[in-house]
Parts: structure tokens; sequence; C-alpha cells
């Protein structure tokens, strides 16, 4: 399937065949784009998925309520697999923060801090939560 984009959504489809979905999250995730990502998690292809990866290295920054929505369709599924791979610090301190680490796997891939120079928590390892 080729990427599709819903329109004032964060959230790009990069893929599915069915069985698994690759998304992709990026820029500022505020409290606008919570309707538009709730509608998209929540509507088929996605909600037919069994295994979900997420790649939040472009996102820059996750709103609370942003954050527990991809926590109820993670918790609403649960035979569905959820891999959160690449979030900044800031975005997965939210992440961890609204307890999306005990039902997905984390995966740093070296965080976008790191890349860039300024410090960050160094490394690229990941955790999982389950």
């Amino acid at each position: 399937m080729a990427a599709a984009h819903l329109p004032a959504s964060p959230l790009v489809v990069r893929a599915t065949d069915g069985r698994r979905a690759e998304l992709a999250l990026a820029g500022d995730i505020g409290a606008q784009a919570l309707w538009p990502l709730e509608e998209r998690l929540g509507a088929p292809p996605l909600n037919e998925a069994d295994e979900w990866i997420v790649d939040m290295s472009e996102a820059t920054h996750l709103d609370l309520a942003c954050a527990y929505a991809l926590l109820r369709v993670a918790t609403r599924w649960p035979a569905t697999t959820l891999t959160i791979r690449g979030a900044r610090r800031t975005v997965h301190r939210t992440l961890h923060h609204v307890g999306l680490d005990t039902v997905a796997v984390m995966e740093d891939l070296g965080m976008a801090e790191d890349r860039e120079g300024s410090g960050g928590l160094g490394g690229s390892a990941a955790t999982e939560g389950r």
C-alpha cells in the first residue's frame, strides 16, 4: 500500500500488509492532533493489523493526551504487538509517564539527540517492557 496521509494528522501510514502496519509520527504532536490521531488509529487497516511498528524519530513533542491514545489502542487489542522506535528523550519520557513502555517494546536506536551530538542518554539499547 502506498503511503497515505490524513490531513491535519501527524500520522503517516507507510505500509500495511494486513498483518503488519508501519506508521510514522512526526513534528509537534499536540492536543490539536488528538482527534485525527484517534480516528486514524481506530480505523481500518490499522485496527486489523497484528503488529504495529511506530517510528517516532521525527516527533519533537508528544502531548499526554496523544500518548494516552496510543496506550488505549495498545490495550484495546492486546494481541497486537506494538513497537515504538526512535523516540527522542522528551517523547520517550511522555510515553513512559503514561505507562506505554509496560505494553510496548521501546527501541531507542540511538536517540535523535545523540545523533545530533547534544548529549542525550547514549547508546542504542532496546528495552522491552512487557
